[in-house]
């Protein structure tokens, strides 16, 4: 009876009566290992098993290939600040968004008056007023009554450009359907739409405004706190007269501004610290203020506090833009650069304290405005 039987010497096969290839010969196929089942995968034990394996694997000294390498990298650590980043910009952006649905908007009459057929990509033109309207409940003289531009500011925008234009609110103007007088009186007589025809009329040239900002009062100093405040620098003291039942002093130099104390800067009239200063110079403290937004819009620490900025910024504002067309202006004051603000200089003085503009000033004014 034939039997065949194989037994290992010194590494080699003796064969018996019956010839058989040797066991380390190849066989002629491939083996695949199969996954296992996706119920097998999600039973209770699936987990149990995978760790048994791994197990098994490092014991045996598993190819590097198959182990997950845990260990924390600087280029992982990168990644995932990253993603966090974009994650909290998504969720400010969003706030932004709901923000400016809730927030008040311009008047239907404001929006018709403007011009259309303008974009904030390739250049708008914007007039933003800063306008004293407040509250009942503040203890400010004038609380009853109309409401003044206290700053007329001309913005023309565009992606990576922003060049600004600053009417002093003494300069004398025709106000159509009344008579002519201080160019900011417009606003208490015929609100926002009156303001945009007076300012066209009065620098004439083609200007059309194609969307109008209003920066409340009431809501600017939420706004700047929001930011955490802003910085100033100031190379001689400013005192003002009492309004609002305080008086507002600043010593020369560095200094760090709240929000309430943001906005009594930018309403200094009458510096007592400088008898001979005129509207030109609290002009150039509102720019200042604006200026110092910006600075503080693109420094780290609002970064933390960008989703309370985003909220409070719309709140500010009252504008026919809506939330996409508002995040596009911000857009375009950020990445426009710091650059200068043209204050319209009087030539000489006008009926009572008005201020006479020539209209060779005015002419080359609107050129600069829209880089033409």
């Amino acid at each position: 009876m034939p039997i065949t039987r194989r037994a290992r010497t010194a590494g080699r096969y003796t064969r018996g009566v019956r010839d058989e290839p040797p066991d380390d010969r190849r066989p002629e196929y491939r083996l695949y290992r199969s996954r296992p089942s996706l119920r097998h995968r999600l039973s209770p034990g699936a987990g149990l098993d995978r760790l048994r394996r791994r197990g098994g694997d490092k014991g045996r000294g598993a190819p590097a290939s198959r182990r997950r390498d845990r260990r924390l990298r600087p280029g992982r650590v990168v990644g995932w600040l990253a993603l966090l980043a974009l994650a909290w910009i998504g969720v400010s952006v969003a706030v932004f968004f709901v923000s400016a649905q809730l927030a008040e908007r311009a008047s239907p009459e404001a929006e018709e008056t403007l011009s259309g057929g303008s974009s904030l990509v390739t250049g708008s033109t914007i007039l933003v007023l800063g306008s004293d309207r407040r509250s009942r409940a503040t203890s400010e003289p004038g609380a009853e009554g109309p409401a003044r531009a206290d700053s007329i500011l001309l913005v023309r925008a565009s992606f990576g450009s922003v060049r600004r234009l600053s009417i002093l609110r003494d300069s004398y103007a025709d106000i159509p359907g009344h008579a002519p007088q201080k160019i900011n009186a417009a606003y208490a007589l015929g609100g926002t739409p009156l303001m945009v025809r007076t300012v066209e009329g009065f620098l004439g040239n083609e200007l059309r405004v194609n969307h109008v900002v209003e920066i409340s009062f009431d809501d600017f100093p939420a706004f700047i706190d929001s930011l955490g405040g802003i910085d100033v620098t100031l190379e001689r003291c400013v005192s003002s007269d009492p309004f609002g039942g305080r008086r507002f002093r600043l010593r020369a130099g560095d200094h760090h501004l709240n929000g309430r104390q943001a906005l009594a800067f930018a309403r200094v009239r009458k510096n007592r610290c400088s008898p001979n200063e005129d509207d030109r110079a609290r002009a150039r403290r509102q720019q200042l203020v604006l200026s110092s937004i910006r600075s503080r819009l693109l420094s780290p620490f609002t970064f933390a506090r960008l989703p309370l900025a985003s909220w409070q910024a719309p709140r500010a504002l009252r504008t026919d833009l809506g939330g996409a067309g508002l995040l596009a202006l911000f857009a375009d004051v950020v990445t426009g650069g710091a650059g200068s603000t043209s204050v319209l200089r009087p030539s000489g003085a006008g009926p009572g304290t008005s201020l006479i503009v020539s209209e060779g000033d005015k002419q080359r004014a609107v050129e600069a405005l829209l880089g033409s």
